[in-house]
């Protein structure tokens, strides 16, 4: 039996991907398809060949390493280079059906509209007040977000068929999305749509396709012409119209952060600030780490396993908790902290409104956060160490001090400088302390974009992203991308210490 689980797996499998690949062919992705299909015919090879079975071990990583880390990165890049954004989220052909879908009401009176349903199927009728015109619609199966177009028939005063009782306005209410995705199109072609909880009105479209990829202004006339350099349909006035649609701008997002003066000042004062944040957390830490290590490494202190039980506790507490307990004791009116500063000094820091002193309580809870880790690590290199070298140091009467920067440090430094490099970069992208701390305020005040004087880069790209009322994805793309860039530098400077160490 057991020989037969690893094929019906894999029939299983494949039977899966053929699904996935025909629903993603037929809601029009046709290129994803494509890149589906080569990517199941290439698994299904390296499964089912004898030349590609030493591949079928580094295969599933391969392809996460693609899936999960390349393709987003890949497209986050390509983002960088477009000008997406809230008001440009569209491709141009659905930002032109979009402005051709737009529709407007008439002058023309309306039509007072009766629900009658049953179970799911449902009737509208409607009725013209001055004329007394009846017209009836087929039974309807409304749906939320489906639109759906009907014709309605004129009614018979004297037949009118049995519908039963009307629907009350608590029930129209309940269909009212239902109901404001239906056209009902009468005897003469004219469209009707909702306009009020019992009103159908006659409706015109507001544009119509011109020569050339313009549209025309059906009202007036005027021609409406795409701007593939900004990204919208354009009135003969230059004003834009919305939806806009994704246009390439090549560097320009770039170019706004190291050129425009509304982007470069905050972007260079977010940079500097983002690297004096990873630099002094990473002093912090490892001295304070180190410092410790060192004395729980004396032989002479009772309840060692105690005291590194307690301190290791900050590690072992989920960062988030502790962000959070942070930011209650620092709190300017009721934090423990400046309750016990007021009663012995009288004074009441405004920690999350003055500058420097929301950078400095960000410093101090990520010290808080990253000792323990450089506390062990620094603990093992130390045992490390060999006791001989101690020994020949007690003989020769040297005190802790000359032991600790003479033998202690030289012999850990080394190592210890690449998981500083590693940290140094971490820290570079410590989103989670500075959105859950201070979530990068206090802001600048004479900026363009939002931005914090505690915002580190990748707080300040979410913030471009996600809170400005463009929601400049492009923009935050780019900054990303430089994000990147420096990220990768320093790993590759923590590579070549590794190098370094290894030789």
């Amino acid at each position: 039996m057991r020989k037969f689980i690893g094929p019906s797996i894999l029939t299983v499998s494949l039977a899966l991907g053929l699904y996935l690949l025909f629903m993603l062919y037929t809601s029009g992705q046709t290129l994803l398809a494509c890149l589906f299909l080569a990517a199941l015919t290439l698994t299904t090879y390296v499964f089912t060949s004898t030349r590609a079975y030493a591949y079928r071990y580094l295969f599933p990583g391969v392809a996460a390493v693609l899936v999960f880390v390349l393709l987003p990165l890949v497209y986050t890049v390509s983002i960088g280079f477009t000008n997406f954004s809230s008001k440009n989220l569209l491709t141009y052909e659905r930002s032109t059906q979009y402005l051709l879908d737009e529709t407007s009401r008439t002058d023309s009176a309306g039509y007072a509209m009766t629900l009658y349903g049953d179970g799911k199927q449902f009737r509208v009728k409607l009725e013209r007040p001055d004329t007394n015109e009846l017209f009836l619609s087929g039974p309807l199966a409304l749906r939320r977000a489906v639109p759906l177009k009907v014709d309605v028939a004129p009614l018979d005063p004297l037949q009118t068929p049995v519908l039963g009782a009307p629907l009350g306005l608590k029930d129209v209410i309940a269909q009212q999305a239902n109901l404001k995705m239906l056209t009902l199109v009468m005897p003469n072609k004219i469209e009707l749509r909702m306009v009020s909880l019992r009103e159908f009105g006659p409706i015109a479209h507001v544009y119509a396709a011109a020569p050339e990829g313009m549209l025309k202004k059906i009202a007036t006339g005027e021609l409406i012409k795409p701007n593939f350099k900004t990204g919208f349909y354009e009135t003969p006035e230059g004003e834009p119209l919305e939806p806009g649609f994704k246009v390439n701008v090549g560097f320009a997002n770039f170019a706004h952060i190291f050129a425009d003066q509304a982007f470069r000042e905050p972007f260079l004062r977010i940079f500097l600030w983002t690297i004096l944040f990873s630099v002094i957390t990473v002093v912090t830490t490892t001295a304070l780490g180190m410092v410790l290590a060192v004395l729980l490494n004396w032989d002479a202190l009772k309840f060692r396993g105690l005291y590194r039980t307690m301190l290791f506790l900050p590690y072992a507490v989920p960062g988030f908790i502790s962000i959070l307990v942070f930011k209650g004791l620092f709190n300017n009116n009721f934090g423990e902290i400046n309750m016990v500063l007021d009663a012995l000094f009288g004074i009441k820091p405004a920690w999350f409104s003055d500058t420097t002193l929301a950078k400095g309580m960000i410093l101090i809870v990520n010290t808080w956060l990253g000792y323990p880790y450089m506390m062990v690590v620094c603990m093992g290199l130390i045992k490390a160490i060999p006791s001989d070298l101690y020994e020949a140091s007690a003989l020769a009467g040297a005190g802790p001090l000359t032991n600790f920067f003479k033998i202690t440090l030289p012999l850990i430094i080394k190592p210890l400088t690449p998981l500083m490099v590693a940290s140094l970069a971490f820290n570079f992208n410590n989103f989670v302390l500075i959105s859950l701390l201070t979530g990068g305020r206090p802001d600048f005040l004479d900026t363009k974009l939002p931005a914090g004087t505690t915002d580190l880069l990748v707080s300040y790209t979410y913030r471009i992203a996600f809170e400005d009322s463009g929601q400049n994805f492009g923009l935050a793309a780019a900054i990303s991308t430089v994000i990147f860039l420096l990220v990768a530098a320093i790993s590759l400077v923590n590579m070549r210490l590794t190098r370094m160490n290894r030789a």
